[in-house]
């Protein structure tokens, strides 16, 4: 386990900031945020497209080589290059692989699951991916998880779907240790609400 450090703190929240002031809105469903002005965000998250539970993996493929507004010792990965503004239920399906965007099919959104969202078909809103700003989300970034999302939705019924919403009372640590993929869905469970506390890779051996 490590220590987050003040610099990595201070990088995720400069990413939200950054993120939340080019966007403003869902870049998915064109929701606008009209209490930015009173800079409250409430029903908006601003989502990484590279998982930022996965750094470690992002720093030994070298994929902060596409990101360009990073510091000397940056990793990259909480560049706004590597964010979207989205509703946190969007952000959920988005992390999930349930829907993804093909830059190379104009920026077009594609649900590989029911779209309850209605978002199939959308295309990704050009605030967030303007050629001429440096703060625009990258097309590698987003290239890598529409492919990810492809092969995730190619493995079909053998891949789990996790459960995330715990009724109150529920033993989620007893649910999750019984369930599929234990130490994948712990690791992703644990990251999510510990963020820079914990580290991924730890859990291996459940």
């Amino acid at each position: 386990m490590r220590i987050i450090s003040q610099s990595s703190t201070g990088r995720e929240n400069t990413f939200r900031t950054e993120v939340r002031k080019r966007d403003g809105k869902c870049v998915i469903t064109g929701t606008i945020n009209r209490r930015a002005n009173r800079d409250n965000w409430t029903g908006f998250h601003a989502a990484h497209i590279f998982p930022l539970s996965s750094e470690d993996y992002w720093v030994q493929s070298g994929f902060s080589r596409w990101i360009t507004n990073k510091g000397e010792r940056d990793t990259g990965i909480n560049s706004c290059q590597n964010g979207l503004l989205m509703e946190p239920t969007i952000h959920e399906l988005f992390d999930g692989f349930y829907f993804s965007i093909n830059p190379d099919d104009g920026y077009k959104i594609t649900c590989f699951d029911e779209d309850n969202k209605r978002i199939d078909g959308r295309i990704l809103d050009p605030v967030c991916r303007d050629p001429n700003n440096d703060l625009s989300a990258r097309d590698e970034l987003l290239r890598w998880h529409f492919r990810q999302a492809l092969l995730a939705n190619m493995r079909g019924a053998g891949e789990p779907s996790f459960e995330t919403d715990f009724p109150p009372g529920t033993d989620m640590i007893g649910e999750i240790l019984s369930g599929p993929a234990a130490a994948k869905r712990m690791e992703a469970e644990l990251s999510s609400r510990l963020g820079g506390y914990f580290l991924p890779g730890t859990l291996q051996s459940l």
